[in-house]
């Protein structure tokens, strides 16, 4: 579970200051499949990168396996991020010219999981995501749709407890979209909470708990 409890985060100081976050309290359940959705400039990234441990709020807590995210050194924060989160981008964020295999295997590498135990962990959730054949290809050999499915398995290859996706079909058409969310939903299914960072309310649809973001204020939406 992670909990923002009075979470506001500003951007810049005075007249130039964003106030990017207003009082955000909300609790993202273990084993749940939420959904952020809001317009551009609404909040949502905000509240994608608190969550995942990659900023910090202005003020307010988020805390996460007991835990006050906003205590933590960056040293301490990226040990928790690479052990407890996966991240899944819009524009996939994939090496060109790296093989699948190496492009999934990259949070293995900086944990420092030996070379022959990221290769076994890497081929074995790239099978369950149907990627066998594609193993050993470049990453500039792929379709969007596979792009994207390497993607989630470079977020899932390290087993971890949570997946930020952002705007994860932003780039798909929507065949592979909908393969996309029915992959999300199957994370769920495992044990895992997702997280779906998304402006588009069809997407959101399949999620368990739909916060709604405005101007930085985050509210509930029945489902």
């Amino acid at each position: 579970m992670i909990e923002l409890k009075n979470v506001d985060k500003i951007y810049g100081e005075g007249e130039s200051a964003v106030h990017a976050l207003k009082n955000v309290n909300i609790v993202i359940e273990d084993g749940k499949f939420t959904a952020i959705i809001g317009k551009s400039g609404s909040g949502k990234t905000t509240m994608m990168n608190l969550i995942g441990a990659l900023d910090v709020p202005t003020s307010g807590e988020v805390i996460a396996d007991g835990k006050n995210l906003a205590t933590l050194t960056p040293a301490e924060l990226a040990e928790y991020r690479n052990r407890t989160t996966g991240f899944v981008f819009q524009s996939f964020y994939l090496e060109p010219t790296f093989t699948v295999l190496d492009n999934v295997a990259m949070p293995l590498m900086i944990a420092g999981v030996p070379r022959k135990t990221r290769e076994e962990k890497v081929i074995s959730i790239l099978k369950q995501l149907g990627l066998e054949d594609k193993i050993y290809k470049k990453a500039s050999e792929l379709s969007g749709g596979q792009k994207q499915r390497v993607s989630i398995a470079r977020a899932l290859v390290h087993d971890p407890k949570i997946v930020l996706a952002d705007e994860p079909t932003g780039n798909l058409d929507s065949q592979n979209g909908a393969e996309v969310m029915s992959l999300l939903k199957d994370i769920v299914k495992s044990g895992k909470s997702v997280v779906l960072i998304t402006h588009n309310m069809e997407d959101a649809k399949n999620a368990d708990v739909i916060l709604v973001m405005k101007d930085g204020v985050c509210q509930p939406q029945e489902v």
